[in-house]
């Protein structure tokens, strides 16, 4: 039975948020539909998307854009389309998504990656492109010419240069801090280069838009399948978009009470608490060209496995 308060909830959500039909499809692509598989017939995935307000022509025409944009890809078998990740698609969720599932930050040692992109053997373009993959990694400009991370992740940053063509072209080196790891020029050279405030009201607003989805989820007898898989993937959506403005700080250098903790919280309960229904909800719709959806892969079921998901009540 579906719950009234989540169907309002949704509705409004839905109304009140501008969602681009090509982003909301890669996220259900990544978060439900990789883990088993990879490949839906369209039919079905038009059906499943339905009740996130994404019509049958609205679905092709962005399953098309997406295909020239080598994020998916289509094979026809008779009349129907079949359509998966790419192998680069794949790379680029992974990459987006590595640190959303389970918080990445460990005790900061100190380290520094610093990238300098302000060599002459580098195109102007191909310089434009690495800074912009940097920063969207979260590096900060410390000096022109010189981005840096406190916290980044060396297979993230070749990736990027592997990509971008610049790994013979850039020096990479790695420092260390000398000093107190949370003194107060650190603490001015982050708010100098990585704009907190706006991210943290980004992590507020989030948390005042899902915390009262918990409280409903856990007020209901039965979560319904298809309002469980609209939750998770509005939920999802979201979090990325904040997830990949946040740069990603060492705790030594985030205010004590930084608002992205019971952001992850929420995301984490939300996700636990939906995740077998919305399941269940796949394999009824979803088919591919062999019938029903395959199991999950392993990885699936790890996602926030080490979230506290137990620990919103007070916090959240």
């Amino acid at each position: 039975m579906k719950s009234r308060f989540i169907q309002q909830w949704m509705d409004a959500f839905l109304a009140e948020h501008t969602l681009r039909a090509n982003s909301l499809i890669i996220t259900v692509y990544g978060d439900a539909i990789a883990p088993r598989g990879g490949t839906v017939w369209l039919g079905s995935f038009i059906r499943l998307v339905e009740a996130l307000g994404m019509n049958a022509r609205m679905v092709r025409t962005s399953v098309f854009r997406l295909s020239k944009e080598k994020w998916l890809v289509s094979e026809q078998i008779g009349r129907r389309s079949y359509y998966s990740l790419t192998a680069t698609g794949r790379r680029r969720f992974e990459h987006a998504y590595r640190r959303i599932y389970d918080d990445p930050r460990q005790q900061w040692d100190g380290g520094w990656q610093v990238v300098f992109v302000g060599g002459g053997l580098l195109a102007p373009a191909q310089r434009d492109a690495l800074r912009r993959e940097l920063l969207w990694e979260g590096f900060g400009v410390i000096a022109p010419g010189v981005l840096a991370h406190p916290y980044a992740d060396n297979e993230s940053v070749l990736d990027i240069l592997q990509a971008t063509g610049t790994h013979d072209k850039v020096v990479v080196i790695e420092g260390r801090t000398l000093g107190a790891l949370s003194s107060r020029p650190l603490q001015e050279l982050v708010r100098e280069c990585w704009n907190l405030d706006t991210i943290a009201e980004d992590y507020k607003r989030f948390s005042e838009c899902f915390r009262p989805v918990v409280r409903a989820i856990k007020a209901a007898r039965e979560l319904d399948p298809e309002q469980a898989f609209c939750v998770r993937t509005l939920m999802i959506h979201e979090f990325r978009r904040v997830q990949l403005r946040d740069p990603q700080l060492p705790r030594q250098l985030l205010p004590g009470d930084w608002p992205g903790d019971v952001a992850r919280q929420i995301c984490s309960e939300i996700y636990l608490l939906t995740r077998q229904q919305s399941e269940r909800h796949l394999a009824d719709v979803l088919e591919t060209a062999n019938g029903p959806l395959p199991e999950a892969a392993p990885y699936f079921q790890q996602r926030f496995s080490g979230s506290n998901a137990g620990d919103t009540g007070e916090k959240a």
